[in-house]
């Protein structure tokens, strides 16, 4: 992809894949849902799980798998306000560069 994705994008992407599982989800689950929208590396992913853990957007648990423990992040009420103002902020940002692009000659 051309298009660079910033930390607020990328935090509000990793937020939305975190949602859709009302227990949470482990890591690797995330990196191949967020793959869906942007190509990332887990070692890009961790800092950003952690980052948004220590701003409260998260919370961690540890769950034992098959005899070993794996660790899922679930949203906070504080991640999910925060999900709602990225989506809010993200229907207009979005629509504001698809109107130049529609507008645009070719």
């Amino acid at each position: 992809m051309v298009f660079n994705t910033g930390s607020a994008l990328l935090d509000a992407i990793v937020l939305a894949a975190v949602s859709k599982e009302a227990e949470g989800t482990y890591g690797y689950k995330i990196t191949q849902d967020v793959r869906k929208a942007i190509d990332i590396s887990e070692s890009t992913l961790y800092p950003v799980l952690r980052r948004l853990q220590k701003d409260q957007c998260l919370e961690v648990y540890d769950k034992a798998i098959d005899g070993r423990n794996r660790r899922y992040y679930k949203l906070t009420e504080v991640g999910r306000a925060q999900l709602a103002l990225y989506r809010g902020e993200w229907a207009v940002y979005s629509g504001n560069i698809s109107r130049i692009f529609e507008e645009a000659k070719l």
